[in-house]
């Protein structure tokens, strides 16, 4: 183990790792970008950068320990949607595309960071990102828009692409901020500009799925 590690005040912290978590997230929400500085990592947690390496093996593996820790939120909260017996297909689908917008707006990188490792990863870590984020929530669009069609209230679309619609709307938005500071002279993601856009993105939506 690197000496520094062994070294290194804090190492048994409580809350160290989700601290280092929390401050990746920020830099990379704050910067909007998807990759980090250690040293501002350091400094911005106050913890050793050196436990990076004791608890993430090295900076991809925190960046592959963010993306798991905010994709299984994500996974969890359309598997307790799809849960709920007593909602409506049109309830769950405006309830669904709501959490989007609000998880876009808390990890407006979550997307780029996902394609990011995809990409960058061998072979069988991209498939497990697949496997365990990707597939599910085809699965969960399979189950929604079936539902919906089934009683009646939405038109038979391709889950396929519907996923893509949902996310390309919530990711690009607030990953736009050069756009919104030099044509509109705004940079800043306020939540009254997240909820504006949720209920815009919501009524686009379903105006578009909706059968009638």
């Amino acid at each position: 183990m690197n000496a520094e590690v062994q070294k290194g005040e804090g190492l048994e912290t409580p809350g160290a790792r989700e601290l280092l978590l929390q401050t990746a997230s920020n830099i990379m929400r704050e910067g909007d970008v998807v990759d980090i500085s250690l040293s501002e990592l350091s400094l911005r947690s106050g913890l050793n950068s050196a436990l990076v390496k004791y608890y993430f093996g090295n900076k991809a593996g925190l960046l592959k320990a963010l993306l798991d820790r905010d994709m299984e939120t994500i996974v969890k909260s359309v598997d307790a949607l799809l849960s709920k017996d007593d909602m409506d297909p049109e309830a769950k689908l405006r309830r669904h595309i709501s959490k989007c917008i609000d998880t876009y707006y808390a990890y407006p990188y979550l997307n780029r960071l996902l394609m990011r490792l995809v990409r960058d990863s061998d072979e069988a870590e991209a498939k497990r990102i697949a496997d365990q984020y990707l597939l599910p929530l085809h699965r969960a669009y399979n189950r929604f828009i079936g539902e919906g069609v089934k009683a009646g209230v939405f038109r038979a679309i391709n889950p396929q692409l519907f996923y893509f619609t949902v996310t390309g709307a919530a990711d690009r938005f607030f990953s736009a901020r050069l756009v919104l500071k030099h044509c509109f002279d705004q940079d800043t993601l306020t939540e009254e500009l997240r909820d504006s856009y949720r209920e815009h993105t919501v009524d686009f939506i379903m105006a578009g799925i909706l059968a009638h």
